[in-house]
């Protein structure tokens, strides 16, 4: 049986999303409350590892439970009702993470036919939030909020990012890995101050390289500040060349928003089609 969760946490005393030994993890914490609940060893595959310190509101995961631990999902009705005991699920692992936990699973639910929270995504969605000089420092934000002594042109930040959308390489607003493509179709990229003034980015792309968003943010804060022009981001990318003035900014402004994938009777069609593409595009995989 194969399950979807819909994930929540915040990030900031996480090392990431991936289990490693000796750290914490949401990984870690979610598949060792599954242990507890039912047995064995599951693993949880996920829409996208997010790293140290970032946070998500819709990460999506999914794992499969062999016929013994399927027995031992927890039931409300007393009918052996299969969607039943699927969506209690979501209630005992936050039972077994006790109260105000960093991290809770939302909803649990029977994955469709093909369903893979990994390679049936067709897109990401994050969101970035700064606070500049004339927002101020709000203490009660801090963890997800990143503050700039400095201010911002958000209009030109927003004329900056929709330079950059469409399929490109993005080596320049990556951290590079070894035989990994940093090709990539950013279908939506803007800014905006919130009603509270703060600058909140959408950014949504097929995937993201490592570190690409923080990048991408980062460049168009160097626009903000009027330190490079608004041209110049499209520059760099396709120089394809990293630059000083345009830095990876921290992880506390980054949250997973959302996570999008296809009509139920294309999700086994394009998890086979993303692997194909990964295999090809990493060979050491």
């Amino acid at each position: 049986m194969r399950i979807r969760l819909d994930i929540s946490y915040d990030g900031t005393h996480f090392r990431g999303w991936a289990r490693q030994p000796g750290l914490r993890t949401v990984q870690g914490e979610l598949e060792d409350a599954l242990t507890r609940i039912v047995g064995g060893a599951p693993r949880l595959i996920v829409a996208g590892r997010t790293d140290a310190g970032v946070h998500a509101s819709g990460q999506v995961a999914h794992i499969d439970l062999d016929e013994g631990q399927v027995s031992r999902l927890p039931r409300r009705r007393r009918d052996g009702d299969e969607a039943d005991a699927v969506g209690a699920l979501a209630g005992r692992i936050r039972g077994v993470l006790g109260a105000y936990p960093d991290v809770t699973v939302r909803r649990t639910s029977l994955a469709p036919e093909g369903f893979d929270a990994r390679f049936s995504a067709v897109w990401r969605r994050y969101s970035y939030r700064l606070a500049d000089t004339s927002t101020g420092y709000d203490p009660l934000a801090r963890q997800w909020t990143t503050t700039l002594r400095s201010s911002l042109d958000v209009d030109a930040m927003d004329a900056a990012a929709n330079r950059l959308i469409g399929l490109h390489d993005f080596a320049a607003y990556c951290k590079a890995r070894d035989e990994a493509t940093t090709i990539r179709t950013l279908l939506e990229y803007d800014w905006r101050r919130g009603d509270d003034g703060v600058l909140v980015a959408n950014v949504r792309a097929d995937a993201f390289c490592h570190s690409m968003v923080r990048a991408l943010v980062g460049a168009c804060v160097a626009v903000g500040e009027g330190r490079i022009a608004v041209d110049d981001v499209v520059a760099i990318r396709d120089a394809r060349m990293r630059i000083p003035e345009t830095k990876v900014l921290a992880a506390r402004g980054l949250v997973l928003t959302e996570v999008g994938y296809p009509a139920d009777d294309l999700l086994a069609a394009r998890a086979e089609q993303t692997r194909r593409r990964r295999d090809a595009d990493d060979p050491a995989s």
